[in-house]
């Protein structure tokens, strides 16, 4: 019996955090998924709290959006170890889908002890596809890191995954990174690199044909292109916080929605549609900042650390600015953590975030809240009763919220309520993310918050698939896909 030839596969390692390699591989994705191929997306350990439910758990949201311009649902699969920021000094570890404890930062070397689930996931994404694109995290020029690395070339090692390097040269310094990722590798690292590129130039790419010879020359690897900057990217849901940024100035909107950026801040995607809205402003609002007078509406996002922000929120002062905002009519809405925040009360009796405890909540809901374990993930459709618009969307949270306002949920899900209002309906709090990818719920909810229909042509999720479609074409024409391909078949046994 012939022996079974490995899946091609190839593996986009960056030379730092937010070089772009979520979008390349989406772009990737979606390019060869219309030659036909049927092609997976993989990350073998994600650190994010914009996390996506699927139908077994919870992965990072760049491997959903890459699952979906790869035409497939998302698994569980394509992220088996997702770390969820909890504190500066640990995470919540979600293995293959479901939480599996606490990773303190100083024990990072327990990491190394996933490695069997990432390999196990990855040949289960391999034997159903012609093609795994597998995107690393970080740098895998941290040598600190490297003796239990399972994200980069340990992985890559232990698979047997051909691997690119891409460097980043709208940050500066991209031939040092390169140059300087080669020199530090050993020498069995460094062969399972076997080519760079470089991504988000500005310019005219000629200009660089020194700096790729340079590159070239020091590292031995060949240059499989000089991607140009894709201004579309903004359009696409972002993953890691740095990416976090308000819409651009519009002083004709209507609408001005303010968001105030908590450290444990969770699926903050759910606010992309509002930043491409033309009737909306949306201005996100750092520490050491007060919430604007103007604003029609305020939103508390999610958050993987309810207790802490909601400290950090009155810290800051915020509190106050919302009470303010209330009692000039203005509105609320809380989303997941956002919506436990608005409560009288949050109760966290087991430490499931923390040290045990609870704290008084802003007390603009007559709700209460209690954390327990079980997490809730789960996919759903849903109802925005007041409309009739319904949608889509998604739940990830702890806890439960009870009280008397719930008996004006917001939302229904299938017989089952969600969320809660004041009697007023100027506040309200709900658990479901991603609801406003529904362009008849979006509408819906700003046109009551505003007042009267805000004029919208937006379609949130024909625009994604369109950017998606433009990202692949963007690719093919300043990447030699063929020597992409030529490198994910020449994976040996």
């Amino acid at each position: 019996m012939a022996e079974r030839r490995p899946t091609p596969a190839l593996m986009l390692l960056g030379t730092g955090s937010n070089v772009g390699k979520s979008l390349l591989v989406a772009g990737l994705c979606r390019l060869f998924a219309d030659r036909g191929l049927k092609v997976r997306p993989f990350k073998p350990q994600n650190m994010s709290n914009n996390a996506a439910a699927t139908a077994f758990g919870e992965i990072g949201r760049a491997q959903a959006l890459q699952a979906r311009a790869a035409r497939v649902a998302p698994h569980v699969d394509m992220n088996p170890v997702l770390l969820k920021p909890e504190s500066d000094t640990g995470s919540q570890i979600i293995l293959q889908g479901r939480v599996a404890g606490h990773l303190a930062s100083g024990d990072f070397t327990r990491r190394g002890d996933f490695l069997p689930q990432v390999l196990e996931s990855f040949e289960r994404l391999s034997d159903e596809a012609d093609l795994v694109l597998v995107e690393g995290a970080g740098s895998p020029a941290e040598t600190n890191l490297r003796a239990r690395d399972i994200a980069n070339l340990g992985f890559a090692r232990a698979a047997n995954v051909p691997a690119i390097l891409v460097g980043d040269i709208d940050r500066g310094g991209v031939i040092a990174s390169l140059v300087g990722s080669h020199a530090v590798l050993d020498e069995a690292d460094r062969a399972m690199i076997r080519a760079f590129a470089i991504n988000r130039f500005r310019g005219e790419v000629s200009l660089f044909k020194a700096g790729v010879d340079t590159i070239a020359q020091a590292t031995g690897w060949p240059c499989l292109g000089v991607v140009p900057w894709f201004n579309e990217a903004i359009h696409l849901p972002a993953e890691d916080g740095l990416d976090l940024a308000a819409g651009p100035p519009k002083p004709g909107a209507k609408l001005k929605v303010a968001v105030p950026v908590m450290p444990g801040i969770a699926n903050f995607d759910d606010l992309d549609p509002l930043k491409q809205e033309d009737a909306v402003e949306l201005v996100m609002i750092r520490r050491g900042t007060a919430l604007p007078g103007d604003a029609g509406l305020i939103i508390l996002p999610g958050s993987k650390t309810t207790m802490r922000d909601l400290a950090v929120l009155r810290t800051e002062g915020w509190d106050i600015d919302i009470a303010a905002h209330r009692r000039r009519g203005g509105h609320v809405l809380g989303l997941c953590g956002g919506y436990q925040i608005l409560g009288r009360v949050v109760r966290d009796p087991l430490g499931l975030e923390g040290t045990a405890g609870e704290a008084p909540g802003l007390g603009l809901l007559d709700i209460e809240t209690v954390l327990e374990p079980g997490k809730t993930v789960r996919e759903v459709a849903f109802e925005h009763p007041a409309s009739g618009a319904t949608g889509r969307a998604y739940e990830i949270h702890l806890g439960r919220s009870e009280g008397p306002d719930t008996a004006r949920a917001p939302f229904r899900i299938g017989t089952r309520q969600d969320g809660a209002a004041s009697p007023d309906g100027r506040v309200a709090g709900t658990y479901l993310h991603g609801m406003f990818t529904s362009d008849a719920v979006r509408r819906a909810c700003m046109a009551q918050i505003a007042g009267g229909a805000l004029e919208s042509t937006l379609d949130y999720e024909a625009g994604v698939e369109a950017v998606l479609d433009r990202l692949a074409a963007h690719l093919e024409r300043h990447l030699d896909i063929a020597a992409i391909l030529a490198l994910a078949h020449a994976r040996s046994v």
